[in-house]
């Protein structure tokens, strides 16, 4: 065990070689608090681009129409493709991996404000959604309710609006519930309003309005044609394999050549989300071979003071070998002070690097602004554990080949050295 007598010859032989000392925890604690930046830094790019998704269901994908690359079966190539209200059920009885199926409709209403309350205009994006759709990109209703079943099957014209039209078109604090908005010539009652829980997916979520799908289709005259599809798989199937089947599926409803790839558009939500979590874990992997590089830099550091620390105490300890000291004693002295180096050092990082992420952190979330892809930067209790845990470890080898050769030396020898 170490004792007073063994901290304080530790701290004295520790301020005999100040500057050289005060270098060496410099470069350990600077080595600490680089590693945790970059690892608040690279958890808080993760957390925005998570966030961003909010409840998305990443299980999902999303098929739409283009046009023709190859003539198939007497049409020519460059023929419209458009999406009907028969494809649904023929794609829930022949695809079982299906679990949810939304069609959907975005119906833009051309160039100016299309959406007019009194004094009040501004130009929004007219969704057409089943209420499936909100299992699939939730929303949080701040206001009344959602679409449900009963508007689609009596072609209600209601509406549920994005939390910035609610700002521009009604006044604060006011209930928008029952209250009526023209649309595009027609007027719509408002059922709901809504914040959107994921980031831009292609729009601004917050200036979109919602209308059953039906009705849209009924009043804006498009008959049963049918923008694109949001579909999930089932639990345990992976969504290549649904999409894979749909394309086909499709493609055999609209005489779409098998070979011709871009007749249909589409977007594998599954696939970008693992690609951006490998992307993250590659980040970390990158970030603690570099953090761990810099350590090592610092290790090696404590380890050449010690060196120099034993060769100036050369006398010293052939003078405690000489009146009875064990070679085990001295081994002892030499790596606790190269294990209070590296710690504390290590701890003078951790310090600063964990209070500058969380001043980052606070600025962050109370600034007030969009922070896009970067939301929370924080630092896991367990990693500066494990820290601690490697420093000290590292301190212990930093330690051992001084404390070698230290008693290598044979007391005889050592007393004579000037």
């Amino acid at each position: 065990m170490i004792d007073l007598d063994n901290i304080k010859e530790i701290y004295a032989s520790l301020m005999q070689n100040k500057l050289r000392t005060a270098l060496t925890v410099f470069g350990v604690s600077w080595g600490v608090f680089m590693l945790l930046i970059m690892l608040g830094s690279g958890k808080g790019l993760e957390n925005g681009v998570t966030q961003g998704f909010g409840d998305f269901a990443t299980n999902s994908m999303f098929v739409w129409s283009k046009r023709t690359s190859m003539p198939y079966k007497g049409f020519p190539r460059g023929r419209n493709i458009n999406f009907t209200n028969r494809d649904i059920a023929a794609l829930k009885s022949s695809i079982q991996e299906i679990d949810i199926i939304a069609p959907k409709i975005q119906a833009y209403g051309g160039e100016g404000n299309n959406v007019i309350r009194g004094k009040e205009v501004g130009a929004f994006s007219i969704n057409g959604d089943y209420p499936d759709y909100n299992r699939i990109d939730p929303v949080k209703i701040l206001q009344g309710r959602f679409i449900n079943n009963k508007d689609i099957t009596d072609l209600r014209k209601v509406c549920v609006i994005g939390d910035r039209v609610y700002k521009i078109m009604f006044k604060p604090n006011e209930n928008a519930i029952g209250k009526y908005l023209k649309i595009n010539g027609v007027y719509f009652k408002v059922v709901g309003v809504f914040k959107p829980k994921s980031k831009d997916m292609g729009e601004d979520k917050s200036e979109v309005v919602i209308l059953p799908f039906t009705t849209l289709q009924k009043v804006y005259n498009y008959g049963d044609i049918i923008g694109y599809f949001a579909i999930t798989a089932k639990q345990n199937i992976p969504v290549s394999v649904v999409e894979q089947k749909v394309r086909t599926r499709l493609a055999e409803l609209h005489s779409i050549h098998p070979d011709d790839k871009l007749a249909l558009g589409g977007f594998n939500v599954e696939k970008q989300f693992k690609q951006m979590k490998g992307i993250f874990t590659g980040i970390n992997i990158l970030v603690w071979i570099v953090g761990i590089g810099t350590l090592l830099a610092g290790v090696i550091g404590v380890s050449n003071i010690m060196l120099v620390i034993v060769k100036e105490r050369t006398k010293e300890i052939g003078i405690k070998r000489a009146i009875g000291a064990s070679p085990k004693s001295v081994i002892t002295q030499i790596i606790y002070e190269a294990v209070i180096i590296t710690v504390f050092s290590g701890l003078l990082g951790l310090t600063a690097g964990a209070w500058v992420v969380e001043l980052v952190a606070y600025f962050v979330n109370n600034g007030g602004g969009d922070t896009g892809m970067f939301s929370n930067p924080e630092i896991n209790f367990s990693v500066a554990i494990k820290a601690i845990i490697v420093l000290s470890v590292s301190g212990i080898f930093a330690g051992f080949v001084p404390a070698k050769r230290a008693v290598s030396v044979k007391p005889i020898d050592a007393l004579r050295d000037e």
